[in-house]
């Protein structure tokens, strides 16, 4: 028998009602719900306080694991390797996620998710301006499917950060530096005859 594929899901809050959020959760089937904010409440929407949130989704059979290991709001790094990053928060978390720290807590996620139908929870709506896409790229990494929640009938599958890099288990996010060409005649389209030193030679 062909083992389960690893599937896991993610969803951002945003200013969802409470009523709306349960609803897409239940259209996924998700039994439990682990939240990746650093800090869980919200000033702007605080249905997703820490303990309303909870006792909401206990209504439904949904469970509920508040992961602060996995949390956004890094420090910075002097010698980071992700420059590849001009969004700082990116940046930052890239950074945390080469520690050991970041590694124990993911794994622990994954324990999670091989036994429970599992969704990250986080504030942003679009996915790829949050911090939890970089957890996509690391499960992703890993062989786990990650679906992103979007709608009661759409979960997008995650695509791998462009310039993400991965050298002996290790990600990173460099800078991409783009190479001139060697000749450069090749930026010069061939319509346009180049002038040479005889055409440009003054008459004596």
């Amino acid at each position: 028998m062909l083992p389960k594929p690893k599937k896991i899901f993610t969803i951002g809050h945003s200013t969802h009602t409470v009523e709306e959020f349960l609803t897409l959760l239940h259209a996924h089937e998700i039994k439990r719900v682990v939240d990746v904010r650093t800090i869980a409440k919200s000033r702007h929407n605080p249905q997703f306080n820490e303990e309303l949130l909870k006792l909401d989704l206990r209504k439904t059979k949904i469970r509920y694991l508040h992961m602060k290991g996995l949390g956004g709001l890094r420090h910075p790094k002097k010698d980071s390797v992700n420059m590849g990053w001009i969004n700082g928060s990116f940046r930052r978390y890239a950074d945390y996620m080469q520690t050991p720290n970041f590694q124990k807590e993911l794994k622990k996620l994954e324990k999670i998710a091989q036994k429970t139908r599992t969704c990250l929870l986080c504030a942003e709506a679009l996915p790829w301006r949050c911090h939890r896409s970089l957890i996509a790229d690391a499960l992703t990494l890993r062989k786990w499917k990650v679906f992103h929640i979007q709608s009661k009938k759409t979960a997008k599958l995650h695509k791998r950060t462009s310039f993400l890099r991965v050298k002996k288990g290790i990600l990173t996010y460099p800078e991409i530096v783009k190479k001139k060409p060697r000749n450069y005649r090749a930026l010069i389209p061939s319509a346009m005859p180049i002038k040479n030193a005889s055409v440009n030679r003054k008459p004596r």
